[in-house]
């Protein structure tokens, strides 16, 4: 929307650029806000001033949708009568007859029914500058909440402190007027030794909330400080002894100090309850914390899967519990580690589920629609289910990435709005790895050679440790045609990830591409191998066996991926990626794609 970056950083925060400094472009055209023209190919083009008004607005929020009433706020003034629905149909038409575009196929203005439009080509220039999200100050009402140290004997309750440091960041998150850095670039700083002034600066946060907490049996203490970055005084601090039953209500305290100690008013006044109270059951909430702590490691599977169905078990209304096991299946499912068949279903009836359980819960609508979209492959439902995700939650950097890389880039090519969505979840979470590499991915299928590498490389110096990082590094320097180092990183990748498929996968293209399809043979052949023993995803299959000059082996697999239902085909098979290019090469192989139908 319009105001999205204004809701989320604050009044004030928001510096746009001024529109007479701005010169946009987009395929053929350039808008010249200094002049007043819109030019092809250097030749004014005649257009009224309300189309030319819309067309400015649309390239400002180039890939957000920009509903109908924000058009007639900008547009027509509220003492202005007319017939306003009938002015901007006729306004979009006159424009999209001056672009010559059309709403059946667009190729700018696309039309979303009963929302509004959403201008959907690359833009290039100040409008692109624009419309990345701001960077926000550090201001008065800005907090990072480092990683509170656990001070138990069990070791065990390191998971207990960490989810507790999370939940706090939730709470805080939903104070408005409070800017909250997100958990994985607070959590950057666990176990570190680092100058609270630099932390502040990385964050743009001006105050630091620290902590540590010891529990022992069924009772909790919690210590919490407040810290202004500048000078390092003490705003404020205190100590919670209490029964474990009562974490709920502490989390609820420490945030309304905070609020007050920075005089920020509470919506709904001193009644409105900050913390959302998922469960009572205090050993289910206690394996939840446990459950999303680990997810994001993607360590072994069981870990994470068992914390989430354990907690289901004990308490059946646990929404949050079943959005985190729905994750966990479908990130299984995709990620090739087990047959989807098996997975899939589980992963769509647990998102389900957390859906009916609470329909205001983010995580819930997230964990559905990547469900639905890997799952049932059904579109439609996922492109509604992440937009009301972070509709309910726009600082959700995984469901803003997972939008981004997934749906928007993977399954319809709109390149330009993948690119704005992951720098989103970029800037809102700076020094995640994971977000850098989802960013490196998507810029570098999109064309986008340099911000790829660089953001690729800096997620690997954020995480020496992910897999992930590595796979997106040699990715993107396979792409730049920097075959070499490709396939140096792609072989560190394969060691680091135990030899996964998607590591073997990427790596595979790289030789490839470096004119060494019998280097990879030779790991097609070590997949055929594995796949006697466990399994393996056809759909990479069929990649790697194309990257092998295998056509028939590579034809073969791909019909076995459909026939399956593997989830890999979404991103294996796409035709807006780039690691399908020699499967497209073989007409049977695109034959194949028209007879199941697949887009």
């Amino acid at each position: 929307m319009i105001d999205f970056a204004h809701q989320i950083w604050g009044a004030g925060a928001v510096q746009y650029a001024q529109p007479s400094r701005l010169r946009s472009r987009f395929g053929v055209f350039e808008l010249d806000l200094r002049a007043g023209e819109l030019r092809k190919q250097g030749v004014k083009v005649r257009l009224q001033e309300q189309p030319f008004q819309i067309l400015q607005i649309l390239l400002e929020h180039a890939g957000q949708v920009v509903t109908r009433e924000e058009l007639q706020q900008r547009i027509w003034p509220s003492d202005t009568f007319v017939d306003f629905d009938h002015g901007v149909y006729n306004a979009v038409q006159k424009l999209r007859d001056a672009l010559n575009d059309s709403a059946e196929n667009p190729r700018f203005i696309e039309t979303l029914s009963r929302r509004g439009y959403r201008f959907i080509a690359p833009v290039t220039g100040a409008a692109a500058e624009v419309h990345a999200a701001p960077v926000p100050s550090a201001t008065r009402d800005s907090i990072a909440v480092l990683p509170f140290v656990n001070m138990s004997a069990d070791a065990e309750n390191e998971f207990f402190a960490d989810g507790i440091t999370e939940e706090i960041i939730n709470v805080l998150s939903q104070i408005d007027g409070l800017h909250v850095a997100a958990r994985t670039s607070s959590f950057f700083f666990k176990g570190k030794h680092v100058d609270m002034r630099q932390i502040g600066e990385q964050l743009n946060a001006r105050t630091i909330l620290e902590g540590s907490v010891r529990k022992f049996g069924d009772r909790l203490r919690i210590t919490a400080q407040l810290a202004n970055v500048a000078d390092g005084y003490h705003l404020w601090s205190e100590r919670y002894d209490r029964e474990l039953k009562d974490i709920f209500e502490v989390q609820d305290e420490i945030a309304r100090a905070i609020a007050g100690r920075l005089k920020i008013t509470i919506a709904g006044g001193q009644q409105q309850q900050l913390v959302k109270v998922g469960t009572e059951n205090l050993e289910a909430y206690e394996l939840y914390l446990k459950g999303r702590i680990l997810l994001p490691r993607r360590g072994p599977a069981a870990a994470y899967m068992d914390s989430f169905a354990q907690a289901v078990k004990l308490d059946p209304n646990y929404a949050q519990a079943w959005a985190g096991l729905a994750d966990s299946y479908t990130v299984l499912g995709y990620t090739g580690l087990v047959r989807p068949d098996t997975i899939m279903p589980k992963a769509i009836e647990a998102a389900r589920r957390a859906v009916t359980l609470d329909p205001a819960l983010a995580e819930a609508h997230n964990a559905l629609a990547m469900a639905s979209l890997t799952g049932a492959w059904n579109k439609v439902e996922a492109e509604r289910e992440f937009l009301r995700a972070l509709e309910l939650n726009p600082r959700y950097t995984q469901a803003r990435d997972w939008y981004a890389m997934f749906y928007l880039m993977f399954s319809r090519g709109r390149m330009a709005e993948a690119m704005v969505e992951a720098k989103l979840a970029l800037e809102f979470d700076p020094l995640s790895s994971y977000a850098h590499t989802m960013y490196g991915f998507v810029c570098g299928y999109g064309g986008e050679y340099g911000q790829a590498e660089e953001a690729a490389r800096r997620a690997v110096e954020l995480d020496s440790e992910s897999y992930l990082a590595r796979f997106a590094l040699g990715e993107v320097l396979r792409v730049n045609g920097k075959f070499e180092e490709s396939v140096t990183t792609g072989e560190l990748a394969l060691a680091i990830s135990g030899r996964h498929a998607w590591a073997i996968m990427f790596l595979a293209l790289a030789l490839a591409d470096w004119g060494k399809p019998t280097d990879a043979e030779a790991l097609y052949v070590e997949m055929l191998a594995r796949a006697r023993r466990q399994y393996m995803p056809p759909a990479t299959l069929a990649v790697v066996a194309a990257a092998a000059t295998r056509e028939n082996d590579a034809i073969h697999h791909a019909r076995d991926a459909f026939k399956i239902r593997d989830p890999e085909c979404l991103f294996a098979f796409s035709r807006h990626g780039l690691i399908a290019t020699r499967l497209y090469a073989y007409p049977r192989f695109r034959d194949l794609l028209s007879e199941m139908g697949f887009e």
